[in-house]
C-alpha cells in the first residue's frame, strides 16, 4: 500500500504540474536555471533518455520554475570529473555512477555496487527503508554533495572473454576493462585493468588491446557491439544492482525553496523507476536476440575455483578498507545485516517461484547459447565470504539461465 501511495502522489504532483503549465506565468515568479552534467553521451541506449525525462518531469511539476539544461561529455569535456564538477559549484546536478570515483572515496562504491552484493531490490529497500540514504548524506556531507538514486542498470553480467576461462590461469594476464571492487579483485588475481573510455571499448576490443570487456548487460553491451568481437559471455558476480545517482551541489539545492527540492528528487525517482523498467524489457529483447541471431554466443559460468578465488579477494578487500575507515565499516555492516534476512526472503518467496515452474528454453536447439547448464555454482544465495568455505558447501537453489532462468549476475 505503502508503494501505490508514493505512486499516486508522485501522479498527482505531475498531473498538477501539467495542468498548470499552460497558465499565465507570473512575472515576479523566480526561475531557477540548472545545469546538469551527464558521464554518457547521448549515443548510448536509456542512460541519457532518463536524464531527459529526469529535465521534463522537473520542468513541468514545477510549473516552470526550474529549468534543466544538460550537458554531454563532448559540451562539459569531462566525463570522468562529473562528482568534482558538481562539489566545486560548475555544475548544478551531475548524473552518474558513483563508484566511477573510486580513488577518491572507496565509500562511493558501496553505493553503486559490489561484488556479492545486494541485488536491486535488496540494495533499494536498504537504501529507503534501512538507513542507506542517511548513511549515504553521512558519507557525502564532506564534498558538500547530496545524491539520490536515479536507476539501476539491475544484475550486471560478467563480461565478454574471447577464449573459454575453465581457471584461474586462464584470468593471469589479461587485459581486462572492468571497474569498481570488480577491477580490484581481478587485480588481485593477476588481471591487468584497463579503463577504455566507453567510446573506443568496441576498437579496443577488436583490435586486441583488451582482453575482455565488462561493460553493462546485453541491452548496453549490443549497442557497443561487444558481441560481435567475443564468443563468451560470463554470467555476473561483481555488481549485482548497479545503482545510478543525481548529484546535486548541497548548497545549491538547499537554497532552493522546499517545493523545488522535493520535486527534483521525486523527478529523480521516478525517472529513474522508469530507467530500471526499460532496462528489464531491453535486456530480455536483446537476450532473444543473442539467442536466434548470433548462436555462436555461449552464456557462461565462472567456476567454482573461480568464484571462489573471487569471493576470498573481495572479502581482504572490504576487510582492509573497514579497518582503514570507520564510515566504511559501518556502511558495509549495515549492508550485510539487511542482506542476510533479504535474500532470505527473495529465496523463500521469489527463487523458490521461479524454480517451481521449472523454465525451459522454448528452443531446445539454441541451447548452444546455455552452456554448462547443469552447474550450480552462482546460485543466489546469501554469499559465503568465508574463507575457509568452499562454493559445493554453500549451494542453494538457483535460478539458472537455460532450463531455469539465471538471476544472477
Amino acid at each position: 500500500m505503502k508503494k501505490v501511495a508514493i505512486i499516486l502522489a508522485i501522479f498527482a504532483v505531475f498531473a498538477f504540474g501539467a495542468g498548470n503549465q499552460n497558465k499565465t506565468p507570473n512575472k515576479s515568479q523566480k526561475h531557477h536555471i540548472l545545469k546538469l552534467a551527464l558521464a554518457w553521451e547521448n549515443t548510448l541506449p536509456l542512460l541519457n533518455q532518463s536524464a531527459l525525462e529526469f529535465k521534463n518531469y522537473a520542468e513541468i511539476m514545477s510549473g516552470g520554475k526550474l529549468k534543466i539544461q544538460i550537458y554531454t561529455p563532448s559540451q562539459h569535456k569531462s566525463n570522468g570529473q562529473i562528482f568534482d564538477f558538481v562539489k566545486d559549484g560548475k555544475f548544478d546536478l551531475g548524473y552518474t555512477a558513483l563508484y566511477y570515483y573510486h580513488e577518491k572515496d572507496p565509500k562511493f562504491t558501496l553505493f553503486t555496487a559490489i561484488p556479492f552484493g545486494m541485488t536491486n531490490d535488496e540494495g533499494h529497500a536498504w537504501y529507503y527503508y534501512g538507513g542507506g540514504k542517511e548513511l549515504s548524506e553521512k558519507m557525502l556531507s564532506k564534498y558538500g554533495v547530496k545524491a539520490f538514486l536515479m536507476g539501476s542498470t539491475q544484475m550486471q553480467m560478467g563480461g565478454w572473454f574471447k577464449k573459454e576461462i575453465n581457471s584461474l590461469d586462464d584470468l593471469n594476464g589479461l587485459k581486462v576493462r572492468i571497474t569498481g571492487f570488480g577491477a580490484e579483485v581481478m587485480s588481485k588475481l593477476g588481471v591487468t585493468i584497463n579503463t577504455v573510455p566507453t567510446n573506443e571499448l568496441y576498437k579496443a576490443f577488436k583490435m586486441g588491446t583488451i582482453d575482455a570487456v565488462k561493460w553493462i548487460n546485453p541491452i548496453y553491451d549490443m549497442g557497443l557491439n561487444l558481441h560481435k568481437v567475443a564468443d563468451y559471455y560470463y554470467i555476473g558476480w561483481q555488481e549485482p544492482s548497479a545503482n545510478l545517482h543525481l548529484l546535486a551541489n548541497k548548497k545549491t539545492f538547499e537554497n532552493l525553496p522546499k517545493d523545488l527540492q522535493m520535486i527534483l528528487e521525486t523527478s529523480a525517482r521516478l525517472a529513474g523507476e522508469n530507467f530500471k523498467n526499460k532496462s528489464f524489457f531491453g535486456n530480455a529483447k536483446n537476450l532473444e536476440k543473442l539467442k536466434t541471431d548470433y548462436p555462436n554466443i555461449q552464456i557462461k559460468h565462472f567456476s567454482d575455483e573461480i568464484i571462489n578465488a573471487f569471493k576470498n579477494a573481495t572479502q581482504e578487500i572490504l576487510e582492509e578498507n573497514s579497518a582503514k575507515d570507520p564510515l566504511f565499516k559501518e556502511i558495509l555492516q549495515s549492508q550485510q545485516k539487511f542482506q542476510k534476512i533479504a535474500r532470505e526472503w527473495k529465496m523463500t518467496n521469489e527463487i523458490a517461484f521461479l524454480n517451481s515452474q521449472n523454465i525451459k528454453p522454448k528452443n531446445d536447439e539454441n541451447l548452444a547459447l546455455f552452456s554448462d547448464k547443469n552447474e550450480t555454482q552462482n546460485s543466489l544465495n546469501l554469499p559465503n565470504l568465508d574463507k575457509n568455505s568452499t562454493n559445493d558447501k554453500n549451494k542453494t537453489t538457483s535460478v539458472r539461465t537455460g532450463d531455469e532462468a539465471n538471476l544472477t549476475k
